[in-house]
C-alpha cells in the first residue's frame, strides 16, 4: 500500500471584519458544541494534555501508546456549530491519522508510537468505512500491536477489528452481534391502502422499483435478483476480511453464527479477550511496553473546538494559501437543489447550491492542482445532480478529479461520480442505481374519510387539460394521459444520465446499458461492470490523485467545507436570490420532511431516514428523481 505524509496547507484566516461581531457574540455568553465534528484538518496534532496521558506520573516524552477513540464513529461530513467544532472528527481526519502511523510516512512522533489502542463502544460505522479503517490498522498491525475494545461488536466493527487489530477484546456484559449481512426494504402499501392514499409513481429501468415500496408488500423477482447479487459481493468481502485478518477460516464461518455472548466469542474464535476498557488498556500498554498515552482521535486531547481563532475563521471565512495541494470535497446525503441552512449550522445534506459554490472556488483556484470527491449518497433531484455533474465535468477537465465512493454512490449519487477521472470504491461499497422515478402522494381520498372534500376546478374546457391541471396536486391523482406525458419526459431524462455516464466512462451508450436500468453492485462487481476504476478507499483516491497530478508524495492535502461562512448565513448572502417568501417555503418543505420522518428516527431508522431524504425533492414540486427507490439499510 502507497503511502504519504500528507502536509497541511497554510491559511490565513481573514479576521478584520469578523472581530467585532465575534466579541458581541462571546460578550453575550454564546456557548456552542456539535457532535460530530472537531478541529480543522490544517492543525496538526494537539499538543499533550495531562488529559491524553492515562498514568500518573508517566513519562511526558518519549514512545507511547497512540489512542483513537471511534466511540462516536467517524462521519463523512462535517456539521459546523455557531463557534467551532467538537473534538468529533470526520473520516477524513481518522484516514489522516492513521496514515501517519505508518512507517512509511516519515520518521514522526507518531510513527515512533510503540502500539495503537482503538476504542470502539458500541460505534456504528458503515461497512465500506469500516473496511478502509481495518486496511489502514492492519498496515500498522503489521509494525506494531494494535488492541481493540468494544461494549458491543456489529457486522462492521467485527471486521474492522479482525482486519486490523492484533488482540479483540469485548465488555464481560456485552457481546458480539455479528449475524451476517441482510437488506431491510421497507413497504408501506398497506399503511396506503388503510389510510386511502392514492399513489402515482412511475420508473424508467426495470430493476428500479419505483413503486414497489408503495404499491407492493414485497419485493419484485427483479428486485429481489439485483439487491442479492449485490449482498453476495458484500458477503464474500466481509467474511475475506475477518478470515485473512484473524488468520482461520474458523472465525470467517463464526462471524454469521451470531450473536454471541462474551464468553461464546472466545470460545469460537471470534475475540481474544473478556474485559473493561482499563483491562485492555493495559494488555494494549503492556504489549507496546510503555506506560503513556497519547490521545490522537475522538478523544480529548485531540481537539475540543478550535479556540477563538476557529471561532473567528468561521465568523469570516478563510483564504487559502497559494501553496500546491490536493483539495478534499466531501458530499454526504441526498442530492437537493437548495435548502436553508440554519444558524448553528450548515445545509443538510448534498445541495446544488452549497457544493456548486464549492466546486466553483475550486476550479478558479489554481493552487489546487487535484481534488478528491469523497460521496455517501441515495441519490436524489435528477435536476441537482445534472447541474453538478457539469460542474464536476468542468472542475475535471482542468484537473484531475478523483472520486471516493463510500458506503453508497447510488443513481444521482452515481450521477455525480461519474463525473469524475477515476473512481474507487471499497468492495463493500453499494454503487449504481442508474434509473429515474417520478411521482407523488395523492391525499385527496384520505381527506374524504376525515370529511374533507378538495375540488379541482380548472379553466380549460377540454377535460383532459382540465385533468392536466392538478398534475402537481397532492390532492388528485394522474389520469393516464398524464401519466403518459410524465413517462415520455423520464425516458428523455434517463436516456441523458445515460449519455452523461458513458461520456464520463469513455465508453458507449451501448456499453453503459447492461449495467443500467436501476441495478446496484457492490464494488467488486461495480469493477467488473467498469463501473469503478480502483479497489480502495479514500486513502488510495488522495493517493491516485497525487499521481494523476504529478504531485510529490508529500503535498498538503485540504479538506474543504460546504458550509457558508456564519457571517454569510447572518447577512443571508449564502443566497440573495431568495425572497423570504422563497426561505419560508423552503422552510415549510424541511418541517414535512421531518414530519414524514422525525430526525430522532435517524438512529433507529437509517434506511427510512435515508429514504425519505432522497424522495425529499418531491415535496419541492420536482417530478423526476435520479434516487435510491428503497429505504435500504444494510446490517
Amino acid at each position: 500500500m502507497k503511502a504519504s505524509r500528507w502536509g497541511l496547507c497554510p491559511r490565513t484566516p481573514a479576521l478584520t471584519a469578523a472581530v467585532l461581531v465575534a466579541g458581541s457574540l462571546l460578550a453575550g455568553g454564546v456557548v456552542a458544541g456539535c457532535e460530530g465534528r472537531a478541529g480543522r484538518p490544517d492543525r496538526a496534532p494537539a499538543p499533550e494534555s495531562a488529559a491524553s496521558t492515562a498514568t500518573a506520573g508517566a513519562s511526558s516524552d518519549g514512545p507511547a501508546l497512540v489512542e483513537i477513540d471511534l466511540a462516536r464513529g467517524a462521519p463523512e461530513g462535517r456539521s459546523t456549530s455557531l463557534l467551532g467544532s467538537s473534538a468529533h472528527r470526520s473520516h477524513f481526519d481518522l484516514v489522516r491519522t492513521l496514515r501517519a502511523l505508518l512507517p512509511s510516512s516519515g520518521e514522526t512522533a507518531l510513527t515512533a508510537s510503540r502500539g495503537v489502542f482503538v476504542r470502539l463502544g458500541t460505534a456504528q460505522i458503515g461497512l465500506a468505512r469500516a473496511e478502509e479503517i481495518g486496511v489502514l490498522l492492519g498496515e500498522i498491525r503489521k509494525q506494531k500491536p494494535v488492541v481493540c475494545h468494544a461494549d458491543e461488536y456489529t457486522n462492521a466493527t467485527i471486521m474492522l477489528a479482525a482486519q486490523g487489530c492484533s488482540r479483540l477484546w469485548v465488555s464481560p456484559a456485552g457481546g458480539v452481534d455479528s449475524v451476517g449481512i441482510a437488506a431491510q426494504l421497507l413497504f408501506a402499501n398497506r399503511l396506503l391502502e388503510r389510510l386511502h392514499i392514492g399513489v402515482d409513481f412511475l420508473q424508467v429501468g426495470k430493476y428500479k422499483g419505483a413503486q414497489e415500496p408503495f404499491t407492493r408488500n414485497g419485493p419484485s423477482p427483479e428486485a429481489r435478483e439485483s439487491l442479492e447479487g449485490t449482498l453476495r459481493g458484500l458477503r464474500t468481502a466481509w467474511l475475506g476480511h475477518v478470515a485473512v485478518g484473524r488468520g482461520k477460516l474458523s472465525a470467517a464461518d463464526a462471524v454469521e453464527d451470531g450473536p454471541f455472548s462474551p464468553q461464546d466469542a472466545l470460545a469460537r474464535g471470534v475475540i481474544d479477550a473478556v474485559g473493561y476498557l482499563d483491562e485492555a488498556r493495559d494488555d494494549a500498554k503492556k504489549l507496546a511496553g510503555t506506560e503513556r498515552i497519547v490521545s490522537r482521535f475522538g478523544g480529548e486531547a485531540s481537539g475540543g473546538g478550535r479556540g477563538l481563532v476557529g471561532a473567528l475563521r468561521s465568523l469570516a471565512g478563510s483564504s487559502r494559501g497559494g501553496a500546491p495541494h490536493v483539495a478534499v470535497i466531501t458530499a454526504s446525503g441526498s442530492i437537493t437543489m437548495s435548502s436553508s441552512p440554519s444558524l448553528l449550522g450548515g445545509s443538510e445534506g448534498i445541495t446544488e447550491h452549497e457544493l456548486g459554490k464549492v466546486l466553483g472556488r475550486v476550479t478558479a483556484d489554481a493552487s489546487v492542482k487535484a481534488v478528491v470527491l469523497r460521496i455517501d449518497s441515495p441519490g436524489g433531484s435528477a435536476l441537482a445532480s445534472d447541474l453538478l455533474w457539469k460542474r464536476l465535468r468542468k472542475l475535471a477537465a482542468d484537473k484531475p478529479l478523483v472520486v471516493s465512493i463510500g458506503d453508497m454512490a447510488a443513481s444521482g449519487g452515481y450521477y455525480l461520480s461519474c463525473a469524475g477521472t477515476k473512481i474507487v470504491a471499497e468492495p463493500t461499497s453499494i454503487v449504481g442505481s442508474i434509473g429515474v422515478v417520478s411521482g407523488k402522494l395523492a391525499f385527496g381520498k384520505a381527506l374524504d374519510e376525515i370529511g374533507v372534500h378538495a375540488e379541482t376546478i380548472a379553466a380549460a374546457p377540454d377535460p383532459q387539460k382540465a385533468a392536466r391541471s392538478g398534475y402537481l396536486s397532492s390532492f388528485t391523482p394522474w389520469d393516464e394521459a398524464t401519466r403518459e406525458r410524465v413517462l415520455t419526459s423520464m425516458r428523455a431524462i434517463y436516456d441523458l444520465f445515460v449519455q452523461r455516464v458513458a461520456e464520463g466512462r469513455g465508453v458507449t451508450v451501448a456499453a453503459v446499458g447492461p449495467s443500467a436500468e436501476g441495478r446496484i453492485f457492490g464494488g467488486i462487481e461495480a469493477k467488473e461492470h467498469g463501473l469503478v476504476d480502483v479497489i480502495g478507499g479514500l486513502s488510495e483516491a488522495i493517493d491516485l490523485a497525487l499521481e494523476l497530478a504529478a504531485l510529490p508524495r508529500d503535498t498538503p492535502v485540504e479538506v474543504l467545507d460546504e458550509d457558508s461562512s456564519l457571517i454569510e448565513q447572518l447577512l443571508g448572502e449564502g443566497d440573495a436570490s431568495a425572497s423570504s417568501e422563497a426561505r419560508v417555503e423552503a422552510g415549510a418543505r424541511q418541517a414535512a420532511r421531518a414530519a414524514l420522518v422525525p430526525p430522532e428516527w435517524g438512529t433507529a431508522l437509517p434506511g427510512a431516514s435515508a429514504f425519505v431524504g432522497s424522495l425529499a425533492p418531491l415535496l419541492a414540486g420536482e417530478r423526476a428523481l435520479a434516487a435510491m427507490p428503497y429505504g435500504l439499510s444494510i446490517k
